[in-house]
């Protein structure tokens, strides 16, 4: 991909929201304080399907 290209892809990018649950209700990860922001960092995913022994 030319360098000219990927300049015109990047200025037709757009911000998306991130949303997560937290205590029973779902809001956007921006809106959080600073502590909550820190925990959703330290958060760790696994998948159910490749977790069973």
């Amino acid at each position: 991909m030319a360098l000219e290209e990927k300049g015109n892809l990047e200025a037709k990018r757009t911000e998306c929201e991130i949303y997560s649950r937290v205590v029973g209700y779902i809001r956007p990860v921006n809106q959080w304080n600073d502590g909550k922001k820190a925990e959703y960092t330290d958060r760790v995913t696994f998948d159910l399907d490749s977790s069973r022994c």
